[in-house]
């Protein structure tokens, strides 16, 4: 288990640093020609820039929610009078939101939160006496700041972009997508020179920024129009030239105690007590299984594996079984659990049958225990609401699949990116894969780590009709505009500016 102290450590990769709080006070009230004194002190200037990262998994956040229920690996069914919750959860998955959704809002104030913080941290950074230490830290923020833009522009397109907190505008004006594309490589680009070349999952390190300019080049249709497949592939290069290596198996990158994690990259450093905001179990399994975990708290029996998703995995494939829980459930014992409300055994159905589940259609038992559960991350015995494994934000095995993504794109052969990977999950290789394939394979290997939507945008197939969406449902399968989230009605009722046509 990670203690406070721990995480900010590792987060500023100072393990003498003695700061246990995260209170961004501490360092900006101390007068300026007093701070920093030393190399430790400097190293806590970036501290705050990160915190931003923790509301990113659960709703307070909404950004890992938003891309894996809005596609098709995973959702959150209506089971009778629970998980209803004013339709929010079909409205992602259907794509009907509006602009004043929970998801919409949220992701849209967890990701200018980030940028504000990293904006007032560099104001004051550029008030210090310059060394070669404020300027790698400079770098440092300027390069989270850059992550916090990427969030924005890829789940809202055309945003304001500002460089500075003191000095921004009251009521800001969007830049076009292509723009702030453009002022992200640029800036990444030229911060590379001062960014560490390090193994460091918790920092913004060269390789961090060699990943994030890989996604940015990646998606540059997406975001520009204009494809870019040669200079993703050449960061692409840059990670896979990293101090990192496969995994020997698919779960060990997801375990609890996964901080030194081989294939891991960047991720955020979930605590249960001191850095909460990973609940996913929590969201998944059901009521009963604090009976298998030995959990001190009750689950909440909500999100489920989209069922046409789940038939993609071969009963050969080893990701099925670890990626995922159905069957029969037991406890620590042994023995068979029973759901308290129908008495009958837990044996989780992984066919969900629909998404708003009734009573006057379906049995009690089949509301309450269908639909295969999320079973990625590992679930340690006596987990408490909040994991405490890491969340990876970008990690090895994704940038294996990206390079087999550009080499066929380019006209060769993806197979000796891809074949490790099927390998390692005890499916068959492949001989001449496509991008279809591909697609498929990237589901099964990165579900639920928050890149589901992305790729189905890049590779044309979001707005397509899937379980429960589109048809019948609603009617907006074939909308384009759905590509992106609306801004928040809040924002654009405090600012019209953001009602107008982007600037360039």
């Amino acid at each position: 288990m990670r203690n406070l102290a721990y995480i900010l450590s590792l987060f500023i990769l100072m393990m003498g640093a003695s700061c246990t709080e995260l209170d961004e006070e501490v360092y900006e009230k101390v007068p300026e020609q007093e701070y920093p004194e030393n190399e430790a002190q400097v190293a806590n200037l970036a501290v705050s820039a990160y915190e931003q990262l923790k509301p990113l998994v659960d709703d307070q956040g909404w950004w890992l929610l938003a891309q894996e229920i809005s596609s098709d690996e995973l959702c959150g069914p209506t089971r009778a009078s629970d998980w209803d919750d004013g339709g929010k959860w079909r409205t992602v998955h259907r794509h009907t939101w509006s602009n004043d959704e929970e998801s919409v809002n949220r992701m849209w104030s967890a990701f200018y939160s980030g940028v504000t913080k990293s904006n007032q941290i560099l104001d004051m950074m550029r008030k210090l006496p310059q060394n070669e230490q404020i300027k790698a830290k400079m770098a440092e923020v300027e390069t989270m700041r850059s992550f916090y833009y990427y969030l924005i522009m890829d789940n809202y397109g055309a945003a304001p972009y500002l460089t500075t907190a003191e000095d921004a505008p009251e009521q800001p004006s969007k830049i076009k997508r292509s723009s702030m594309f453009d002022s992200l490589v640029t800036n990444l680009e030229s911060n590379l020179p001062q960014l560490k070349r390090i193994d460091s999952k918790y920092q913004a390190t060269r390789y961090m920024a060699f990943a994030l300019l890989a996604k940015l080049y990646l998606n540059a249709e997406v975001y520009t129009g204009t494809p870019q497949w040669g200079k993703a592939e050449a960061y692409i290069d840059s990670v896979l030239a990293g101090p990192y290596s496969l995994a020997n198996n698919v779960s060990s990158p997801f375990v609890t105690n996964n901080q030194n994690s081989s294939e891991i990259i960047f991720s955020i450093p979930y605590d249960e007590d001191n850095f909460q905001g990973f609940r996913l179990h929590m969201r998944t399994l059901h009521y009963q299984h604090n009976l298998k975990y030995d959990m001190p708290v009750g689950p909440w029996n909500g999100f489920a594996v989209v069922p046409t998703f789940f038939d993609t995995y071969s009963d050969q494939d080893e990701r099925k079984e670890a990626y995922h829980i159905y069957g029969e459930q037991y406890d620590t014992q042994g023995n068979l659990i029973n759901d308290a409300q129908t008495g009958q055994p837990l044996d989780i159905d992984p066919r969900l049958p629909a998404l708003n589940m009734q009573p006057a259609e379906y049995s009690s038992h089949v509301l309450r225990t269908s639909g295969a559960r999320i079973g990625k991350y590992e679930i340690q015995m006596g987990a408490k609401e909040n994991l405490s494994n890491d969340f990876p934000i970008f990690r090895l095995t994704d940038f294996y699949l990206m390079k087999a993504e550009v080499e066929i794109r380019q006209g060769n052969s993806g197979d000796q990116w891809i074949n490790p990977i099927r390998e390692r999950a005890g499916v068959p290789t492949w001989d001449g894969a496509t991008l279809e394939q591909l697609l498929a394979e990237r589901g099964r290997e990165l579900y639920v780590e928050g890149h589901r939507r992305q790729d189905l945008i890049r590779f044309g197939e979001f707005t397509d009709p899937w379980w429960e969406k589109g048809g019948q449902y609603d009617g907006l399968a074939n909308d384009p505009s759905v590509r992106t989230f609306p801004i928040p009605k809040w924002a654009t009722d405090a600012n019209p500016n953001l009602l107008e046509e982007p600037v360039e």
